[in-house]
């Protein structure tokens, strides 16, 4: 399932106002998200456990010196190319 199937399955709730506050997802869609989720997981524990602690660090003050920089990119992008 892409994100584009995931966009077109869920319904979003709106209030009075018309501001959206929540989101229906399909029962299938979201056992299909957690799975998903739950095998990134299992990756990043294997992959944090095999990296050095100082590589972690640097990774992390790499990446706020980016944020303070101004290096960012929409987070409606971090799905893209991502199966869901």
């Amino acid at each position: 399932m892409t994100l584009a199937d995931v966009r077109e399955l869920v319904q979003y709730v709106t209030n009075a106002q018309g501001k959206t506050i929540s989101v229906l997802v399909p029962l299938e869609v979201w056992e299909e998200i957690l799975k998903s989720w739950q095998a990134l997981s299992d990756q990043l524990e294997q992959v944090d456990e095999a990296e050095p602690n100082e590589q972690i660090l640097a990774d992390l003050k790499d990446s706020l010196r980016q944020v303070k920089a101004g290096q960012t990119f929409p987070i409606s992008e971090l799905w893209d190319g991502i199966d869901v």
